[in-house]
Order: C-alpha cells, then sequence, then structure tokens
C-alpha cells in the first residue's frame, strides 16, 4: 500500500473533521480534501512528505480558503454549521502530525452524519463517503445506482445537514445517536452481504468497509461508554463476513448447509467469539440475539454442529423484543431443521406476500414444499420466487434448485 493510499484510508476522516470544524461547511472541507489528495498523487510521486497528513490539511486548507474567496461575491450560501468556537479555534491551530488524533472530531462527524433528519440509506452512504473516504463512483457500484444518481444523492444528504450542530451529545441522547449509527453500518454491511439485485453474488469489500467503520466507532466514542451492543454488531458482521469466500464458487450461490467450511476466515470467527464471551450475561438486545443465532452456525467449522433447537430459541427471543417477518421466516427454517418441513411450513403460515414482497417467502416455502414431498406446489413457489428475484446469481440458484426436482436430484437440504 503506498502512502497516499495510506492517507486516503488512515487520515480521510480525522482530517476531514478537522477542516468541518474549522470552516463549519461539509461541501467545502469534502471539496478541499479531495483537491489535496489529487494535488498528492500529482506531486508525490514515490518521496511523499515526511507528515503526509499535515501536507494534506495544508493543502486542503488552502484550497478552501481559495474556495471562500471566490465565493465572497456570491450572492448565496450555504447555512454553516454550529461549532463551538473553542472547537473552531483547537482546529484551526491542529497540524494533524502523524502521531495526533482526532478524536472528538471524528465522533462528532460519524453523529453528524447519521443525524435522525436523513433517510437511512442516504444517511449509510454519507457515511461511508465522508468518514471512510469511499468515493462516489464505488458508492454507485456498491447501491447499485448510477454514479450521477450517487452524487445527487450526496449533495441532498449534505445540504440537509447545513445548519445542524457539529457536536457530541451526551447520556441517552449520546446512546440514541450512536444507535443510528449502527442501524446505518448494518445497512451498509447487508447491502455488501445481501445484494438484491445486479450480477454480483456479494460485494465483500462494502461489508469489510461497514466493519471498519464500527471499529472506528468502538474507538472514538468517549471512555465509559457502553459498548456492548457494538461489541455485538461488530461480532455478527465478523461471524457473517467470515464465509465470504466459501459463499461463491465458480460464480455460483453456495448456501450455509454446502459450504466448505475450511475456506471461512477462523481468525474473524475466533474474534467474533472473543467479542460475544462477555456478553453471556448481557440483557437480550438485537444485535446480539443475531449475533449468537451466526455463532451458532460458526461452531461448525470448527467441529461442532449447528443446534437448530438452540437457534429456534434465539428467535423467539427476537421475536420477544419486536415483531419482524425477516425473524420468523428464518425461525420457520430452523424450526423445520428441528421438526421437519412441515412444521416449517406451518410457522410460515403467518407470512404474507405483504410482509415480505420479494423472493425471500416463496424460495423458503418452494425448500419445505420439495423437502415434504410436495413438488407441483413446490414447483409454483420456485417459479415465483424466480419471478421476484433480481439478483441473477439467485435467481439462477432457484432456477437450479426448481429443476433439481423434475430430475429428482433434490438433496433434501433447505438455505
Amino acid at each position: 500500500m503506498s502512502a497516499l493510499e495510506r492517507a486516503l484510508r488512515e487520515e480521510w476522516g480525522r482530517l476531514l473533521a478537522l477542516l468541518v470544524a474549522q470552516y463549519r461547511r461539509v461541501d467545502l472541507a469534502e471539496d478541499g480534501l479531495a483537491d489535496a489528495f489529487e494535488a498528492a498523487a500529482r506531486t508525490w510521486g514515490d518521496r511523499p512528505p515526511a507528515s503526509p497528513a499535515a501536507w494534506l490539511l495544508t493543502a486542503a486548507r488552502r484550497r478552501v480558503v481559495d474556495r471562500l474567496r471566490a465565493e465572497s461575491v456570491a450572492a448565496r450560501r450555504l447555512p454553516e454549521l454550529v461549532v463551538a468556537a473553542e472547537l473552531t479555534e483547537a482546529a484551526q491551530r491542529t497540524m494533524a502530525d502523524a502521531g495526533e488524533t482526532v478524536v472528538d472530531e471524528r465522533l462528532r462527524l460519524v453523529l453528524l452524519c447519521a443525524h435522525p433528519s436523513l433517510p437511512r440509506e442516504a444517511a449509510a452512504a454519507l457515511t461511508l463517503r465522508l468518514v471512510m473516504g469511499v468515493s462516489t463512483a464505488d458508492l454507485a457500484r456498491l447501491f447499485l445506482v448510477r454514479t450521477s444518481t450517487m452524487a445527487a444523492r450526496l449533495t441532498r444528504a449534505r445540504q440537509s445537514l447545513a445548519g445542524e450542530i457539529f457536536a457530541v451529545s451526551s447520556g441517552p441522547v449520546l446512546a440514541e445517536r450512536v444507535a443510528a449509527v449502527a442501524d446505518v453500518a448494518y445497512l451498509a454491511f447487508t447491502a455488501g452481504y445481501a445484494p438484491g439485485s445486479g450480477v454480483d453474488v456479494l460485494r465483500p469489500d462494502v461489508s469489510a468497509e461497514a466493519i471498519r467503520l464500527v471499529r472506528v466507532l468502538r474507538e472514538v466514542l468517549p471512555t465509559g461508554t457502553d459498548l456492548a451492543e457494538l461489541d455485538a454488531l461488530l461480532a455478527l458482521m465478523l461471524l457473517q463476513h467470515s464465509r465470504r469466500d466459501a459463499r461463491v464458487e465458480d460464480g455460483r450461490l453456495v448456501l450455509l448447509p454446502e459450504q466448505d467450511r475450511s475456506r471461512w476466515h477462523l481468525d474473524e470467527v475466533a474474534e467474533a467469539l472473543d467479542l460475544l464471551t462477555p456478553l453471556a450475561t448481557a440483557p437480550p438486545a438485537p444485535f446480539l440475539l443475531q449475533a449468537l443465532v451466526a455463532a451458532e452456525h460458526a461452531l461448525s467449522a470448527t467441529g461442532g454442529g449447528t443446534d437448530w433447537s438452540r437457534v429456534v430459541a434465539r428467535y423467539d427471543e427476537l421475536l420477544a423484543l419486536g415483531d419482524s417477518p425477516v425473524v420468523r421466516l428464518n425461525r420457520a427454517v430452523a424450526v423445520a431443521e428441528v421438526d421437519g418441513p412441515l412444521a416449517g411450513l406451518d410457522a410460515l403460515s403467518g407470512l404474507t406476500d405483504a410482509d415480505l414482497p420479494d423472493h425471500r417467502l416463496p424460495a423458503a416455502r418452494a425448500e419445505l414444499l420439495g423437502r415434504a414431498g410436495l413438488v407441483a406446489q413446490a414447483r409454483t413457489a420456485y417459479d415465483d420466487a424466480v419471478a421476484r428475484c433480481g439478483n441473477e446469481a439467485e435467481r439462477a440458484h432457484l432456477a437450479a434448485r426448481r429443476l433439481s426436482l423434475d430430475a429428482g436430484t433434490d438433496d433434501g437440504r433447505s438455505g
């Protein structure tokens, strides 16, 4: 990794937070920093400066000042963020040398990007752009939209933040905002882990960025903050992400029961299990319970097997926290593993297309109907699932499962 690539990965969020604190405008700060990185790409070559972060910050400040001078004659300006005077002064003094950490400013930026005024999808994209430095073009690819569409979405998100407070709350308000960031991170993660359309089976690069976001958030939160749910979220992400290489074979989707466990990243499984161990007595919470379900599957990679009865119990706990069609669907699949496909179909009976309008419900029903020997009904359900599925790899998998019914090669396993 070159010095410039390392700076982009490690320093983008820090430097942008400093510029936002000093100049009070997200758009100016982002444009100035982007220009600084472009200048570095032209001039550094194989001889980067002794302090890349300080060089980039100085270059970005010069470009922001030039922009402000040019705008001084403009009739309209975006409202500035509300930034405490002492923070602005500190940002003006800071040169961000190689050993400096800008914890408070980064946390402010993370919380600003997850502002409750933003739709979750916009907040996820804006967080990856501003905090992690993911390019607009990459975001467009990851969220399956055109670059122009993503650029417009980001512009609207930035504009909606104009005049907001660039600050770190405390107490319940901070906990609420941190929970919003966690939801944004998991939304970004699932955009890579379970793409809804397109040709990719999965996009592990966006999932990896979401994991990095959670690590940053855990790092910058004030000492004494309860990290239990963030630790559970990180464990859940790591457990799911650890299976990325085994989920695809020759461009074909490979479901959990058929995956080669030797291709799982066991170091990530181990890290996740270490995170979950202290949470054994923690109160039930959504990310924790989902992580515990994933951990049951992870044990099969280390010589054990999935305890489906415990999985059903975890899903029951999740439903006790709040009804969710997705949880009910997953619970039905687990019930089928414990009590057979007819019991699983019975557990699915309360779900409707209005609850789950995509392909997941008919796909699960088709699997269980096939296992129960109800082949004609299974074919119909597979046809419905194929028609609703927008991801090409998943659609090919479903079509192959339907053909296996005609060939009599169904292996009797669910996904």
